[in-house]
């Protein structure tokens, strides 16, 4: 961006609102890639109508805009591969109205994720999707990637509280999809169809969202296992004894190697596999949930099970989990951290396949995530430093891949595409599907405006 445009786009946004500094173009350069790519300017939007504005000003001049709110992605989505503008949303962070009559909040794009659950929580009420990033992602982030989290497996994730939303086009457009009541067939789905789409479709300015009643109470419980297979009949017979819990949280024996005497709760020596259950509802049924489920796990090599009688004790529970992250790099520096999913019944399957591939290449591959919903987070450890070890790690992440497609699964459960796994796309998806994506994104931003080079690996050809 030259000088003489970068000094029209001040006189749009105001002189406060815009920054070519090293350090702002720094700050938002990367995510948690670790990929670094430069923007030429950051704009920091305050509202709906300068959103429009700046949209309309890269149109006009072909210049690339990407939409960024917190930039935790794992993917790519909020690089700025391209140069241009970055379109910064945090200072958009109102929450512009809890009803608790009709079970509905709307917030602009920039509000915290779990400052909006704590918000709505003082009420009584109940906004569950809980990404592990939920204390620094923005709302708008969630919804352009579909953030999931634990308690997915009862509660859904981002899209299913989706009512409405307010929507930048890649011409400038203001639009508005869906609305506030449960219950809209009007028209396309547009709102599902900007859900997912990682920035590259439109800009959200406002989100209306389904609430909940705040569940009552919780009751969390920790099972040691003997195997792998008796966690993952364990998740199978929970689901077959018609109980939902709120999270079922699963680590496998590479994880539990990492984390001992890390946390305050001693790991057994034979315990291969690790599982966090918890339900939730009204306090008088919980303890008979608690019956139910540990009836239905008695015969699959359980080796221990504690059950938290407080909030303290189940925050030692959840600590057990929560240094998992840490942990990691006694193994390596380097971490290849991917989201597949499988159907609930081949996570055993999908963990010896992950088992194999670590011992064909010698890598270590340290495997947890979400049981409930097959959901595992793959982390390969790796130092780069070391000779061919760049054509290793894509060797092991294309195994890792076709390993989870041959199971029936998916190579992103939630971290989106992006740039990182635009080369795979094809691995899940036909060219006909493909093609079906590309005629959408090139109908509504036939200039590559909005977040160019994510999804599709050719995308300038599409």
């Amino acid at each position: 961006m030259n000088e003489q445009l970068y000094q029209e786009l001040a006189e749009i946004v105001g002189t406060e609102n815009i920054s070519r500094a090293d350090a702002d173009r720094i700050t938002h350069s990367y995510d948690a890639t670790q990929e670094q790519h430069l923007p030429d300017a950051v704009v920091y939007a305050e509202s709906t109508e300068m959103v429009s504005q700046v949209v309309k000003f890269a149109n006009k001049h072909t210049i690339p805009l990407l939409p960024r709110g917190a930039g935790s992605g794992f993917t790519g989505g909020t690089l700025p591969i391209k140069g241009g503008i970055v379109l910064v949303l945090t200072r958009m962070d109102n929450i512009l109205e809890i009803d608790s009559e009709n079970l509905t909040a709307i917030v602009e794009p920039g509000v915290i994720t779990a400052q909006l659950q704590r918000e709505v929580e003082r009420l009584g009420l109940f906004y569950p999707p809980d990404p592990a990033s939920k204390e620094f992602s923005t709302m708008g982030g969630n919804v352009a990637e579909c953030a999931g989290g634990p308690r997915c497996v009862k509660y859904g994730v981002t899209r299913d509280y989706l009512l409405g939303l307010e929507v930048v086009t890649p011409q400038g457009e203001i639009i508005t999809t869906g609305g506030q009541t449960i219950k809209n067939v009007v028209g396309y789905d547009l709102t599902r169809l900007i859900a997912g789409s990682e920035g590259t479709l439109g800009i959200i300015t406002k989100i209306i969202l389904k609430l909940l009643p705040k569940p009552e109470a919780k009751k969390t419980m920790l099972v040691f296992f003997k195997s792998i297979d008796g966690a993952a009949q364990s998740v199978s017979d929970i689901v077959g004894a018609k109980i939902i819990p709120t999270t079922l949280e699963f680590m496998d024996r590479a994880t539990i190697n990492c984390i001992r005497g890390k946390s305050e709760i001693e790991i057994p020596r034979s315990c291969q596999a690790i599982l966090i259950i918890e339900v939730d509802g009204d306090r008088e049924v919980l303890d008979r949930d608690v019956e139910r489920i540990l009836d239905a796990i008695a015969d699959n090599d359980i080796i221990e099970t504690t059950i938290a009688e407080s909030d303290e004790e189940s925050e030692r529970i959840w600590q057990v989990r929560r240094v998992v992250s840490p942990s990691l790099k006694q193994l390596n520096p380097d971490k290849f951290n991917e989201d597949i999913v499988v159907p609930r019944s081949k996570v055993p399957d999908m963990i010896r396949a992950l088992e194999q591939i670590a011992d064909t290449y010698q890598v270590p591959i340290v495997n947890f995530g979400h049981a409930g919903d097959g959901n595992i987070h793959v982390n390969a450890m790796v130092d780069l430093r070391d000779e061919g070890m760049d054509e290793k790690i894509q060797k092991v992440m294309d195994d890792i891949f076709n390993a989870a497609i041959d199971l029936g699964g998916s190579i992103s459960g939630e971290h989106g595409i992006g740039t990182s796994k635009a080369k795979y796309l094809s691995y899940e998806l036909n060219q006909q599907t493909i093609g079906c994506m590309k005629a959408i994104k090139s109908a509504l931003d036939p200039q590559n405006i909005l977040n160019p080079g994510k999804i599709f690996r050719d995308q300038e050809g599409a």
